[in-house]
């Protein structure tokens, strides 16, 4: 099929014409056959085997040809004649006439070559020329000129490792073979120690202190370089180093117009005549030389074979992977070098040069010559550089083309106008993406050489709406946008009804279900108070046997206040566990105690109390060595539930509720003995507490407890048990009540020059106020003239009108200009009492009109079976607030018994007819009338709860062992016991020793409050008291006697002083809190206390009381029946109502 030809490198590409048309036959007979005859493949097999082997044959008798040919240059006057001789006749041929394959059968073989152009021979530089004419010339391929010039740089370099290669291929030079250093092997034994030289750091005298000069730097460690004298600390840190000469050069740039741009196109080179086309013979020109150039073509510089390094390798493997930021190879970076121009030598003679051939590819040139474009969306497939791609890649050219469509389709569609493709990029990423999905535009990015560009246009917003189909997708995205506005509009609009139902949905679910639970509650609630009624008859039915025989009392001392008030008190816990003493209900041998403390006990102050209940032998005998352990007889437990509510501040019964061991534990205690619970304030949960352990309430119902606890409560009770009372008005709730009643309260009392306002639901004086009404109303003296001339008339509601109008009319301004509340921590100033007192109600109430009073507080217990027992009685004494009790003085001295007990027991009758039961306490106020000159007794208040002082009273009972006669207000002690009586003589004229005082006086408050005993543990604190005479005498029952309260801020505490008059009592009380204050005090640290004021108000107490003992002595000579009267004088506190 293929014909011979002789083996001349000019036959070479007829020997390729004559391939394509044996091809063409064989196709033509190929389908002449397919008409149901079979096709011989054998000689098809054979014709395809022929035409491959005589191809490979001719192109290595070609090659060898060419490889030993050597040329040589003619001299350059002969070259110049030839050239003007051949101007004339054919014009030079230019780069872009390439040999096509492509045109077909009737491509006919050339009958001239152009064989102007020679190959330059080594060492050649520069050949001069008087006109410096560019030469093109035709013959070499692309590929074997890159070839050849790379064979050029290889010779004229000696460090490249082809260099001897090279001279020895082509030239036959054969070089000297150099010895190469070795590399010694490696031992396998280990080297102990350091293997390099230690290098210079910086030495410690300069680490220490950096003001010393640094040492000189070595020209050693200068080579080492910057970043290793810093690291060693040669360089300090904070140092601005600065570069001479900088390793950056600044130059002005030329800024072009842009219509100045233009663009080359560069169609690859094919004719082997043009072999030396690219390079650049003379480019520089001598001063005052002309240069020119003529036609100048610009070609790129084929770049030269690099050696693969780590970073290249890295560099194409990032290419050729299928990331996100792929980026473009060093080597494809020399497209973007300035074309050198080409010189034309019209001196050199005219050589024949064998006809183009198919260059072979190399990957030297691989990078320049797999280099394509696509414009406007459309790839030049017509293009030169398109082809020979297209034919290097032919087996894998179904993926290829794929992956053009895909970036035809991107660039159309962001109206790219031109973008360069690297083909061998495209090749790769085509064979990554040929089994998986479509490219993402990062991958197409990454084969486009002019990526700034294009990435540029592509991610401009708006871009995709300028190519294919832009305005369709713009009105698109138009619609899609506003029909997604206008849903989700209406998503919005729907999830806020769906939300707003959902709300509803479950406020009502939990409504309903909150009423059932509060329906259910309330049952509860019920069945509970049912049960309490239940128990509380059975109590009262067998109460006699009960208070005789073997008992368990559960003491728990719980505040079951309205949750506002206890929110609004500090240390809530430890203001509920002032009633310690409560323990000392073992004086009575039947009775048993178990005491529910609403705070942690540590093992100081457990073994306290158990050395002071021990003491009980003793102080019966008199004998400080007859101690026992009574600790079989009381138990003191703490709930577990104690720190599980932090931030709820809840009562000790509530707290109790939620402790289920610790209701186990007291159940298992209580099994098969009588018990009962004493509390403190009622609260619901007494009664769950109750039914849980099965046991009745010495108390009221919780509500009862409640309504006739509050200020207009207590009046009402007063009210009925006709006991005297101040002028006041209760159940005031809005203003212009109060305006009207306080307007009319002044009017019927001018001679009250203070009126008080209290809360109904506060306690223990902290919601009160005042205000001089008199002082301030400017009618007051006419009031006054009126009140006069009226007489006894002035009662009468016609004879008060007019001044009713006036004072009514000042009121207003007055109070909020001159009322003040009492506690200005809870209430900054009026207008918030004033909120608070509308918002719950209070009471408006006269103060006494006399300048000395005293305040007096009785605690009463009605017990079940209706009996009404007077328990203790004392005068208060006030300390931080005179509205407020601190302590107080037992017995009371103030008020002839007679009174105190008539009144006590009126008000006890009314409070049994409510269903009262318990322990109560009533204070009382008395002063002297300066209208009539009598002893005044007002009732103020009612508080159905187990009071401090009442607790305090158990100790003083306890400790010597006395007994408070209720009739005469006297507190007695047993005669102490004499184990050897003295006998002693009686002389005539001596009077018999009188019997020894078993009057005892108490002072005792639970609320002596120090911050700095907060920093001296109990142990010093008692060995301190020790120390000056601070304790208590067993023989003697007087002395002082502690309870502790706060087990771990030991901040509080409480104390009690005995003595055999008051005034002792009171001066011990008052030395004792004056040694504690100088001991734990210094001058710079006094703290915060209430030890000043209450020694302040004893001072007053016992002037009083030494000026009321001398007019008693007075009294006495002359009128020795008046004793018992003259001692209801004894004492006059200054001291407020409550």
């Amino acid at each position: 099929m293929m014909m011979d030809c002789e083996p001349r490198p000019q036959q070479v590409g007829e020997i390729l014409v004559q391939v394509q048309e044996d091809l063409h036959h064989l196709k033509e007979k190929l389908l002449a056959q397919g008409d149901g005859k079979e096709v011989d493949l054998a000689q098809l097999q054979n014709a395809i085997s022929k035409t491959e082997d005589g191809i490979r044959k001719r192109t290595e008798i070609v090659l060898n040809q060419i490889n030993r040919q050597v040329i040589t240059l003619p001299s350059l006057e002969a070259q110049q004649q030839q050239y003007h001789q051949r101007t004339h006749e054919n014009p030079p041929v230019t780069m872009e006439s390439t040999f096509d394959l492509k045109a077909g059968m009737g491509l006919k073989k050339p009958t001239s070559y152009d064989t102007r152009n020679v190959p330059l021979s080594l060492g050649l530089n520069r050949v001069p020329s008087k006109q410096q004419q560019s030469i093109q010339m035709t013959g070499l391929t692309p590929g074997q000129m890159a070839r050849h010039l790379w064979s050029i740089r290889a010779i004229g370099n000696p460090q490249n490792v082809c260099n001897r290669q090279v001279l020895n291929d082509q030239y036959g030079i054969q070089l000297p073979l150099l010895p190469q250093k070795t590399q010694s092997k490696h031992s396998q034994k280990v080297v102990l120690g350091t293997t390099v030289e230690p290098l210079t750091v910086l030495p410690k005298a300069n680490r220490v202190d950096n003001q010393l000069e640094p040492p000189p730097i070595s020209e050693e460690d200068a080579r080492r370089g910057i970043l290793s004298l810093l690291e060693r600390g040669l360089i300090p840190p904070a140092s601005e180093l600065t570069l001479d000469p900088s390793p950056v050069g600044h130059k002005l740039v030329k800024l072009h117009e842009p219509q100045e741009k233009e663009f080359n196109r560069f169609k690859p080179i094919t004719d082997m005549a043009n072999n030396l086309a690219g390079v650049k013979l003379d480019v520089s020109s001598r001063p005052g030389q002309k240069e020119d150039y003529g036609d100048i073509v610009r070609i790129p510089v084929v770049p030269p074979r690099l050696t693969p390094t780590p970073e290249t390798r890295a560099m194409s493997g990032r290419t050729n992977c299928s990331s996100k930021t792929a980026k473009t190879s060093a080597t494809l970076k020399t497209f973007d070098m300035p074309l050198q121009p080409v010189i034309s030598l019209p001196c050199l003679p005219e050589i024949k040069q064998p006809p183009p051939t198919t260059p072979a590819v190399d990957d030297d040139c691989k990078s320049a010559a797999h280099r394509f474009a696509i414009q406007h969306g459309r790839t030049r497939d017509e293009a030169a550089d398109f082809l020979a791609f297209k034919q290097h890649y032919c087996l894998t050219w179904g993926s290829i083309v794929t992956m053009i469509k895909y970036l035809e389709r991107m660039l159309s569609n962001y109206a790219v106008p031109v973008a360069f493709v690297n083909g061998d990029r495209l090749a790769d990423l085509a064979l990554e993406f040929e089994l998986e999905n479509a490219p993402e535009i990062d991958n197409l990015l990454t084969v486009i050489l002019n990526r700034e560009d294009v990435e540029a246009m592509i991610r401009k917003p708006g871009r995709r709406f300028k190519g294919t189909n832009g305005v369709s997708l713009a009105a698109a995205r138009i619609q899609s946008t506003w029909r997604k506005y206008v849903a989700r509009k209406q998503y919005l609009e729907y999830r806020k009804k769906k939300w707003a139902a959902g709300v509803i949905a479950i406020s009502w679910i939990m409504s309903i279900k909150m009423a059932k639970v509060r329906k259910q509650l309330k049952i509860t609630r019920a069945d509970q108070l049912e049960a309490f009624k239940s128990r509380t008859k059975k109590l009262s039915a067998s109460w006699d046997r009960i208070k005789n025989s073997r008992r368990v009392i559960i003491h728990i001392p719980s505040l079951g206040l309205n949750q506002s008030i206890r929110d609004s008190i500090n240390d809530f816990n430890v203001r509920q566990n002032t009633q310690m003493s409560r323990l000392c209900d073992i004086k009575d041998p039947n009775v048993d105690v178990i005491f529910i403390s609403p705070v942690p006990m540590n093992d100081e102050t457990l073994q306290y109390y158990n050395k002071l209940i021990g003491l009980k032998t003793a102080i019966d005998s008199g004998n400080v060595d007859d101690q026992s352990d009574l600790s079989d007889r009381y138990r003191i437990i703490v709930p577990e539930a104690i720190k599980s509510f932090p931030a709820h501040r809840m009562c000790l019964s509530t707290i109790l509720k939620y402790s289920p061991r610790t209701l186990k534990r007291v159940k298992n205690l209580i099994r098969g003995r009588d018990a009962y619970i004493v509390t403190g304030a009622p609260h619901k949960d007494d009664l769950y507490l109750s039914d849980h352990l099965d046991v009745p309430l010495l108390s009221p119902e919780p509500d009862i407890a409640h309504l006739y606890s509050t200020k207009s409560g207590s009046k009402r009770i007063f009210s009925s048990a006709k006991a005297d009372m101040p002028p006041s008005e209760y159940d005031v709730y809005s203003l212009q009540q109060l305006e009207e009643c306080l307007a009319q309260l002044v009017t019927e009392n001018l001679l009250v020059h203070r009126w008080l306002f209290k809360l109904d639901n506060e306690f223990d004086g902290r919601g009160i106020a005042y205000c001089d009404i008199a002082a301030h109303l400017r009618c007051y003296k006419w009031a006054l003239k009126e009140s006069r001339r009226y007489g006894e008339k002035w009662n009468k509601k016609w004879a008060q009108e007019a001044a009713y109008i006036k004072i009514h009319a000042e009121i207003p301004a007055i109070l909020k200009t001159f009322a003040k509340p009492v506690n200005d921590k809870l209430f900054p100033s009026w207008e918030k009492f004033l909120e608070a007192f509308l918002g719950q109600g209070g009471v408006i109430e006269a103060c006494p009109p006399a300048e000395s009073m005293t305040a007096i507080s009785v605690d009463m217990l009605i017990e079940p079976n209706g009996e009404i027992t007077m328990v203790c009685c004392g005068d208060q004494i006030h300390a931080e607030t005179p509205f407020a009790c601190w302590g107080v003085s037992v017995p009371q001295a103030s008020v002839e018994p007679d009174i105190l007990n008539d009144t006590c027991k009126r008000i006890g009758m009314a409070c049994k007819s409510r269903g009262v039961m318990g322990y109560f306490s009533v204070d009382f106020v008395t002063f002297i009338d300066s209208q009539t000159m009598e002893q005044k007794l007002w009732a103020i208040d009612l508080s159905l709860m187990y009071s401090d002082s009442l607790a305090m009273f158990r100790l003083m009972e306890f400790v010597s062992q006395g007994v408070l006669n209720t009739k005469t207000h006297v507190f007695d002690v047993p005669t102490p016991k004499e184990t050897k009586p003295k006998k002693k003589r009686i002389l005539e004229g001596m009077c018999e020793e009188p019997p020894k005082n078993t009057n005892r006086y108490g002072v005792m408050s639970a609320r002596l409050l120090h911050t700095n005993l907060a920093v001296v543990h109990y142990s010093v604190y008692f060995q301190m008291c020790r120390a000056h005479g601070i304790g208590f005498d067993i023989q003697e029952k007087q002395g002082t006697v502690f309870t502790l309260v706060d087990s771990f801020n030991r901040e509080k505490l409480g104390m009690l002083t005995l003595g055999d008059n008051l005034q002792g009592a009171l001066a011990t009380f008052a030395r004792n809190m004056s040694v504690i204050h100088q001991e734990i005090s210094a001058p710079n640290m006094q703290g915060t206390t209430n030890f000043k004021d209450a020694i302040e108000d004893i001072e007053g107490i016992l002037g009083t009381t030494v000026q009321n003992a001398e007019d008693i002595e007075n009294k006495l000579k002359l009128d020795p029946k008046d004793e018992r009267r003259s001692d209801s004088t004894t004492r006059s506190l200054s001291a407020d109502c409550q």
